[in-house]
């Protein structure tokens, strides 16, 4: 009995590779391509961090301190017209701060640092808005982008362009080895099923100056962009 068992492992075993040769060999005739979509537009809303940063005696005062400024610029904001949905504490820290000298107890002062995300609706405010924050007590701005408020729309399209182009190639592939392409066998976006549809800004903005006299917002263009990688049947 121990016998015939091991003689049918070993056959299952032999076997096993001839499987696979024979699932391969139904694969169908294919072509597989890649194609990318880019869809350009400009953005029509802006998403930025503003904040304070300052140093104070003690823990008490600093903390004193950065709430009272903290609260100013979000009073400001508000009366510029902000909707509390699009205002929301990005960062918060308080932390001692040493000389350096070993075994110190003592810190020198207290550092805070508080930073709010705005997103701003209406671009053409952005001068202004940041003049009355610098006014109202900020110190430092941050990270800004640049998005649009149709993102899934220009998603879409860009998915139909990379569709598109994954096609074209597929044909151009096909009918130089003279064959026809059919319909398509398997499809992946991002390859492999990683990110979805980048999202980026492409602007030549990178510094702000309130003494410039004049735009300091460089709005540039958004580009919203599918890869797909796609199989097609050859005929």
């Amino acid at each position: 009995m121990k016998k015939t068992s091991a003689s049918v492992f070993v056959l299952l075993m032999l076997l096993l590779p001839l499987m696979g040769l024979a699932q391969q060999s139904a694969m169908p005739p294919l072509v597989s391509t890649s194609g990318l979509g880019e869809v350009r537009v400009q953005p029509d809303q802006v998403v930025f961090r503003v904040g304070v940063e300052l140093r104070e005696k003690t823990l008490e005062e600093t903390r004193k301190q950065a709430d009272q400024r903290t609260a100013a610029l979000i009073s400001y904001l508000k009366k510029s017209g902000i909707e509390d949905k699009h205002v929301q504490t990005a960062y918060l820290s308080i932390q001692p701060v040493y000389s350096g000298e070993y075994g110190q107890t003592t810190p020198q002062f207290y550092q805070a640092t508080r930073t709010i995300s705005v997103t701003l609706k209406k671009i053409d405010n952005f001068d202004e808005l940041m003049t009355g924050l610098y006014k109202a007590g900020a110190n430092r701005v941050d990270g800004i982008s640049y998005e649009t408020s149709q993102l899934r729309k220009y998603q879409d399209e860009a998915r139909k362009k990379a569709v598109q182009d994954a096609r074209q190639k597929a044909v151009l592939l096909a009918s130089e080895l003279g064959a026809k392409v059919g319909r398509p066998y398997q499809i992946n976006e991002g390859g492999n099923g990683g990110p979805q549809p980048m999202y980026y800004a492409k602007t030549a903005m990178r510094e702000m100056s309130m003494d410039a006299g004049g735009p300091t917002l460089a709005l540039g263009e958004i580009i919203v962009s599918s890869v797909v990688e796609v199989s097609f049947l050859l005929e």
